[in-house]
């Protein structure tokens, strides 16, 4: 299964494009809609300016392991809205949270309900070592939940 182009632009609205390299709330360097990689092998530095053409094909290409973690992860069938808001999920938090956690294991059990519930918990950042919750991740985390739950999809 692939994103849609609905959970392709949530995704964006919600990363956001920025043009130049900047250092995101933890601290990581990004640039683009949230694209992380090339940093520490110098494909991408403090200076680094890119279009938003080549900042969506950054994005497609970043998605493709994400919809396969999912695609992998899953046992049971999804509908679109589903595997767009898992995706998102994944895109945020990376595969290895996403295969142990609790959305994750409630989907595969049959609670939906539980799993669309559960989306909440991701709304943590480590900041200076402390892990805080973020208003941001809880707004995003509310967003996707609906979207998994209800086939809403809410833009940042």
């Amino acid at each position: 299964m692939q994103i849609s182009q609905a959970g392709a632009d949530f995704i964006k609205s919600w990363e956001g494009f920025e043009a130049r390299a900047y250092r995101d709330a933890g601290g990581v360097w990004t640039i683009g809609y949230g694209h992380t990689e090339g940093f520490a092998d110098g494909r991408f530095d403090a200076g680094s300016v890119i279009t938003q053409q080549d900042a969506t094909k950054l994005l497609y290409r970043d998605l493709e392991p994400r919809e396969e973690a999912v695609s992998g992860a899953a046992k049971v069938a999804l509908a679109q809205h589903e595997f767009d808001a898992l995706a998102s999920l994944v895109f945020n938090i990376g595969a290895g949270g996403f295969r142990t956690s609790t959305v994750l294991r409630l989907l595969n059990e049959g609670d939906r309900a539980g799993a669309g519930a559960a989306f909440l918990m991701w709304d943590k950042i480590t900041i200076n070592a402390e892990l805080r919750t973020c208003a941001g991740l809880q707004r995003r985390r509310q967003a996707e939940s609906e979207m998994f739950l209800k086939g809403l999809y809410r833009p940042a």
